[in-house]
This record gives structure tokens, C-alpha cells and sequence, in this order.
């Protein structure tokens, strides 16, 4: 049972971190789409660039409580959040699941690993 509480922790803060910097950023950029000349047409840019983040922060932060394996932590703390994203928007806006997805769901892996890594190695030092 400790075990599997390792595991979990350290994966559920980083999806924590990651769906907290997503809301902030879903903030942010519509305070500025609202009050500024910037238009739609670049949101992707931001979206894209607030989801990365996220996806680091949570990585970065799930390899720093794990204290090892941050490329494990990490990776899975991407394809969690990703999960639960995809299911957003399968759910509530009916978008198709096709084999982009399943880019996306690596690339988020690849992300947050990269951030577990280094989320480990800073909690050594």
C-alpha cells in the first residue's frame, strides 16, 4: 500500500501544478484577448505555449517528489494530464479522437519527462 501511494503522490501533484498554471494562463489570456487589439487568431500560440509550460511545471514537479525515475514521474504526469484534458474535451465539446491525438499524448510525455529529469536533479543537489 506505501508503495503505491509513492507512486501516485508525485504523479497527482504534478497534474495539480499543471491544471492550476493551465487555469491561470485560460485567465490570462482572455484578460488580454478582452483588453488588448490581439486577436483570435493567435491564441493556438498561447495555448500551445501555456499547455507546455504546464506540462514541464507538472513534470518538473512530480520528478522533485519522486526523488528518482524523473523521467517516469514525469512522463506520467504528462500523458494524467493530457487524460484528463482529452476527456474535456471529448465530453464536453465532442472533439474526434484520430491519430493526432496520439501525438499530442507523446509529445506531452516527452515534455514532462524532460521536466521530471530535471525536477530530479534539482531535489539532489
Amino acid at each position: 500500500m506505501v508503495k503505491m501511494e509513492r507512486i501516485t503522490l508525485p504523479i497527482l501533484s504534478g497534474v495539480l501544478y499543471s491544471t492550476v498554471i493551465v487555469v491561470i494562463g485560460a485567465l490570462v489570456t482572455s484578460l488580454i484577448l478582452a483588453f488588448s487589439s490581439l486577436k483570435e487568431a493567435s491564441l493556438p500560440s498561447f495555448v500551445y505555449s501555456i499547455n507546455s509550460l504546464a506540462l514541464f511545471v507538472g513534470g518538473f514537479v512530480s520528478g522533485k517528489k519522486g526523488g528518482e525515475k524523473g523521467w517516469y514521474y514525469g512522463g506520467m504526469t504528462g500523458i494524467a494530464f493530457y487524460t484528463l484534458i482529452l476527456l474535456f474535451s471529448f465530453l464536453g465539446f465532442n472533439t474526434e479522437i484520430g491519430i493526432s491525438r496520439l501525438y499530442h499524448a507523446i509529445l506531452a510525455f516527452i515534455i514532462s519527462s524532460f521536466g521530471g529529469i530535471i525536477g530530479v536533479n534539482v531535489a539532489r543537489k
